[in-house]
């Protein structure tokens, strides 16, 4: 629904007029004054068949008529029907461009719904009327000032149900500011419309607004700053266009957020798609943005210290081409607005934006530091030399710029005529044009402003929202953003924006449309699905979808490969897309094969590719910019901060401040994987969209009336399109198809059983569904009006309101018997107050007789001088009355000062207790602690005991795999042996040495049997040095082994001719060496036997140890008894214990 707002004072509409319910809500429809000119209208209007023809001119004009429709042989559908126009022409038209008209008493009707034949022609026209008489739709640009956004009007709307003052923007913010406060969770206000239908000055009004009720003293200065951050804004953001003096060329999301006491406590602000290319281009009606005609009207001595002085917007390349200067406009006096009073231009200035925001002087001229070095940029001139090499002859202006920036002017023109690249491992110097000097210099100027213009976004929204307040609860957001763009040439800018205005309308759809009908399926009510519009997910598939390619994602490959072109570009979406059937039509083919159709929402846009893949990666000259990033100005190294740290030829020192430098995690270009416009606008978009979707939204769509910028003209089919594109038709036919009023079955029964007061028995229950159907039924409503579903009752337009309108009469006729009755009770009890004061007067005239008579009897003389004397007995008798009670509340103190004694002395005894249990409580505490430290030094050692285990076991393993190595060993000397046939007698010393080491062994293991209680240790000692001592001969045998090979390789070359004795000799040596095998073999044996018994003591050991400890358990237990013993008998304790010492020593 369309809001509107009339030029009135706001107490002076409420002239008259009744309450309806229309969409759920309760409305205001006041009377009408001029009745006699209604009635005029009326019978006029009734006189003749009134319709709309539609018109190519003027969309739609007014038509009677004359004879009806007749079936055509070209179109059998469509009959053809003949029409008066005013003028007096006749003609034939279709029917089916024949659309009917409203009665007059439906003109400027505030709720569109309420139409009684909803069309477009009716809209336009219901539209234009309260255009022209004054009753001027907010969502409407007026082009001129109203009086209806004033403090007065605030207050007046503060608080208002819907519909009990005339349609304003502020009813829209106030019930956002309301539903946020009584549970509605966050709410947004989307503000959408083309370039100068209002939505900035709309979002400035909704600020205000909020900034207006939610107002304390306490956060004064946060809402200042809020509504202070629109004028940076506008200057830095904002620019003259065709349409619009002060068209925001940024979207803008502006979140308020609010603690728990409905108070402002902060503020946020997002932006999106700043349109870079107006830095370097406008045509001749339009400006560049208005912050550069602001610096140019500064004061001169402010401008020179930015190189600036004696100049104007004509003196600069960016500007000049442009329009300077805007009606009713003065540059100057807003840049003063915007700027510190440092200079004495400005000491009389009194609302200064950037104070306000907090910024501080270096702050601020930083900011102005960027847009100059932006014009000076622009003054750089190239030209070709005789080479066709670019060359910059005019050095003074590169020095300008340099100066501005903080970088050396010679590494800047150096970097620009031919920039170092990377070429493999090495650094090679690459000579440019001069066009693409000239576009690097475009592009870093581009650059430069968007860079600056983020960085003061960032600087608003730390002062806005610099302390983080934990108070913060909830917020509304309010989303400017520019409208569907078709342009006579678009391009990759438009791309974005109709992408971004596709995703709203979903959304708007969604929100409006979906909900609706689902809630209908779900409530299972009689309902056909209505299709509302075009479906806008083929189109969004079509911009967005990653499978298959859609044009971003085609756009980011053809950025990504080394040869991509916009040519390239173009072919692949014709290959992927060009298929009507898989693109659902949405796609369509160029005529001249330089671009492609997107069909949108709002009606079909030609894209031209050219220069798409250069503005999706928005290049940068990276020799320039690692040449800022070392800037001796550190605002603008810290623009450029994330070139820092790229690869370079050679180490050059870092100058400026930046002790605090970070590393930035940004993705662009020159870093792997580099971010595109397109995947960060799409990114933006996702976040925004979730955020949207977390809130209860609201909708103003701003209309453009005319495209001459002129007050009180309207151009209908500029208006009709905004209406149909903004999807507001939509609306209005879904509240008139569906059934926009509801109640649950509770309400609507308590509500209105009133009108069928004896229907449902109170002493029963009864269902609410089975209620509300006696209800409807008793009623006699029209079943086709109403629906019940599960736990509603859905009603069609003005039902409600009908109901309403029955139930206040019905109400109105019980309140008057109620008055009567009260009239008459207030009556009688004012005719019985009037008798009883009858009755009093004449008492009182009588005794007053009584007493006149009395006055001069002598006995009543006498009574009255007695009187004073019965006065005096009645004082003494007081006093003593008084003394009595005296003496009674003494003793009553005396009494409580004992007990308050009394329960002193049991409140000191309580606080000395109260002190014991405390000292009580800390020696627990202290013990617990005591007793945790404990634990876990227990539990250290546990581990460090375990640590020791498996140390040990490792240990033990890797002794058995030397065992098991030396047994390998054994064996090969075995093998060996066998080739020693030379060398037995010696061998045989060796075996008769060994016998004699193994019965020397088993004497001594005789022995240890002997000696096994006290020689286990000793053992064990043995054991290691045998085994030390049978791994030396081993070894010594190994060595031995391989002596007597090399000298068996001598004999055999000196003693071949003695083969037949070497081979008798070999058989006795065989046989020996069995002999020596089998007592190897004893030996490994008798290893083992001591093996088994070192590990049979072991565990006797261990068994005599465990049976040790049990003993001295017993004993212990042996000796506490005796000790209870002893004092049952009454003997000393430490006797006792000496003597049980004494026994178990």
């Amino acid at each position: 629904m369309i809001t509107a707002a009339s030029t009135a004072s706001p107490s002076s509409q409420r002239v008259g007029g009744t309450f309806i319910h229309s969409h759920g809500t309760k409305v205001f429809v006041p009377d009408r004054i001029d009745s006699v000119q209604d009635a005029v209208n009326q019978a006029r209007f009734s006189e003749k068949r009134w319709v709309w023809i539609e018109d190519e001119a003027n969309g739609y004009v007014r038509a009677q008529i004359i004879k009806d429709s007749e079936k055509s042989p070209r179109s059998p559908r469509y009959g053809k029907i003949e029409v008066q126009y005013e003028s007096g022409h006749t003609c034939l038209v279709s029917s089916d461009k024949v659309y009917p008209m409203n009665p007059p008493k439906f003109d400027r009707v505030a709720d569109m719904a309420e139409l009684t034949h909803l069309n477009e022609p009716s809209v336009i026209h219901n539209l234009t009327l309260r255009y022209h008489a004054g009753e001027i739709y907010a969502t409407v640009n007026p082009y001129r000032k109203l009086p209806i956004y004033s403090q007065e009007y605030i207050q007046s709307y503060r608080g208002r149900r819907r519909g009990e003052l005339p349609p304003h923007i502020y009813a829209v913010a106030d019930q956002a500011y309301h539903d946020m406060v009584h549970g509605g969770g966050d709410q947004s206000i989307l503000i959408t419309g083309e370039s100068g239908a209002g939505k900035t000055e709309n979002t400035k009004i909704v600020i205000q607004y909020l900034a207006a009720v939610a107002n304390t003293a306490v956060r004064s200065e946060i809402e200042q700053q809020i509504l202070q951050a629109n004028p940076i804004l506008e200057a830095f953001g904002n620019a003259q266009t065709i349409r619009n003096n002060n068209s925001s060329r940024f979207g803008k999301f502006i979140r308020i957020k609010f603690n728990n006491r409905s108070q402002i406590c902060g503020a946020n602000i997002e932006w999106y798609l700043l349109e870079k290319s107006r830095v370097h281009q406008q045509t001749r009606q339009e400006r560049n943005y208005h912050v550069f005609y602001q610096l140019l009207s500064a004061d001169e001595s402010f401008k020179e210290d930015l190189l600036l002085g004696g100049k104007n917007a004509r003196d600069y390349n960016f500007t000049k081409k442009s329009s300077i200067t805007i009606e009713g406009v003065d540059d100057g006096e807003d840049f003063r607005n915007l700027i510190v009073n440092h200079y004495p231009l400005y000491l009389y200035s009194e609302n200064k934006s950037l104070d306000i925001m907090g910024l501080s002087e270096k702050e601020k001229f930083n900011l102005f530091r960027i847009v100059a070095a932006v014009l000076h940029l622009g003054d750089i001139n190239v030209t070709p030399n005789f080479r066709d090499r670019a060359d910059i002859r005019d050095f003074k202006s590169i020095e300008r710029v340099c100066h501005l920036l903080g970088i050396p002017a010679q590494e800047f023109k150096k970097s620009l005529l031919s920039p170092r690249i990377k070429a493999g491992r090495e650094w090679v110097n690459q000579d440019r044009s001069a066009e693409q000097v000239q576009a690097s210099l475009v592009a870093l100027a581009k650059t430069l402003y968007e860079r600056n213009f983020g960085s003061l976004v960032e600087r608003i929204n730390k002062g806005l929202d610099g302390q983080k307040s934990m108070e913060e609860h909830q917020f509304i957001g309010v989303l400017d953003i520019a409208g569907f763009e078709i342009f006579d040439v678009n391009s990759f800018e438009q791309l974005c924006i109709n992408y971004t205005n596709e995703k709203l309308q979903q959304f708007f759809n969604h929100s409006m449309f979906e909900l609706e009908q689902e809630e209908y399926k779900n409530e299972q009510i009689e309902w056909s699905y209505i299709d509302f519009g075009l479906d806008l997910q083929p189109t969004i598939n079509l911009i967005e979808k990653a499978n298959p390619v859609g044009i971003l994602s085609c756009l980011e490959e053809e950025c990504i490969i080394p040869q991509g072109s916009d040519k390239g570009l173009l072919q692949k979406l014709n290959k992927e897309w060009g298929n009507n059937d898989k693109s659902e039509g949405k796609y369509q083919k160029n005529r001249f094969d330089d671009g492609f159709v997107v069909v949108h929402y709002a009606g079909k846009v030609e894209y031209s590719t050219q220069g798409w893949i250069e503005k999706n990666k928005d290049p940068l000259n990276e020799d320039v910019t690692r040449l800022l990033a070392r800037s001796t100005q550190p605002y603008i190294g810290k623009l450029f901060e994330e070139y820092l740290h790229d690869n370079e030829p050679t180490s050059s020192p870092i100058v400026g401040d930046h002790n605090n430098v970070i590393e930035f995690s940004k993705l662009r270009k020159g870093t792997g994987s580099f971010r595109t416009v397109g995947q960060r606008h799409k990114q933006q978009l996702l976040a925004l969209m979730n955020t949207l979707e977390s809130t209860h939204p609201r909708f103003i769509r701003c209309i453009l009336p005319n495209s001459r910028k002129r007050g009180g003209e309207i151009q209908n089919k500029l208006v009709l399109n905004q209406l149909r594109c903004n999807g507001v038709l939509e609306g209005i036919r879904i509240c008139r198809k569906g059934f926009p009023n509801r109640l649950s079955f509770d309400d609507f029964r308590k509500r209105y059983e009133i009108l069928c007061p004896d229907q449902l028995p109170a002493d029963r229950f009864i269902y609410g569904r089975k209620a509300c159907e006696i209800l409807l039924d008793t009623m006699e409503l029209d079943p086709e009006r109403y629906r019940i579903g599960l736990t509603k009752v859905f009603f069609k337009a003005t039902v409600l309101a009908e109901l309403e309108e029955i139930r206040e009469r019905h109400v109105a006729n019980c309140m008057s018997g109620f008055q009567a009755m009260c009239r008459r009770y207030m009556a009688r009890q004012k005719m019985t107050r009037k008798s009883r004061q009858t009755e009093a007067i004449k008492v009182m005239q009588r005794n007053a007789r009584i007493y006149v008579t009395l006055r001069e009897w002598p006995w009543w003389k006498v009574y009255a001088k007695l009187r004073s004397m019965n006065d005096v007995m009645k004082e003494e008798v007081k006093i003593k009355e008084q003394g009595q009670k005296i003496a009674q509340q003494e003793n009553q103190i005396k009494e409580q000062t004992e007990e308050i004694q009394d329960l002193t002395t049991k409140y000191q005894e309580l606080t000395s207790q109260q002190k014991d249990y405390a000292d009580l409580v800390q020696s627990q505490q202290a013990m617990l602690r005591e007793l945790e430290e404990s634990k876990q030094a227990l539990v250290d050692k546990l581990a460090a005991h375990e640590k020791e285990m498996e140390e040990a076991t490792k240990q033990a393993e890797a002794q058995a795999n030397m065992i098991a190595r030396m047994h390998q060993d054994i064996q090969e000397c075995s093998d060996d042996n066998e080739q020693l046939a030379t060398q037995c007698k010696s061998l045989q010393s060796r075996n008769e040495t060994l016998t004699a080491r193994v019965e020397y062994l088993e004497n001594e293991n005789n022995r240890l049997s002997k000696e096994k209680e006290n020689g286990a240790d000793v053992l064990k000692k043995e054991l290691d040095q045998l085994k030390k001592s049978n791994e030396a001969q081993i070894s010594t045998l190994k060595n031995e082994c391989n002596e007597f090979k090399e000298r068996l390789s001598e004999t055999e070359n000196n003693h071949r001719t003695t083969k037949d004795t070497f081979t008798k000799e070999r058989s006795e040596l065989k046989e020996e060496i069995k002999s020596l095998e089998e007592r190897l073999h004893r030996e490994s044996k008798e290893r083992s036997d001591y093996e088994t018994k070192h590990d049979t003591l072991q565990s006797g050991w261990k068994d005599m140890a465990r049976l040790l400890q049990t003993e001295t358990f017993e004993a212990q237990a042996r000796a506490e008894r005796l000790n209870q013993m002893l004092l049952q008998f009454g003997l000393s304790t430490t006797t006792g214990a000496t003597e049980i010492t004494g026994a178990n020593s």
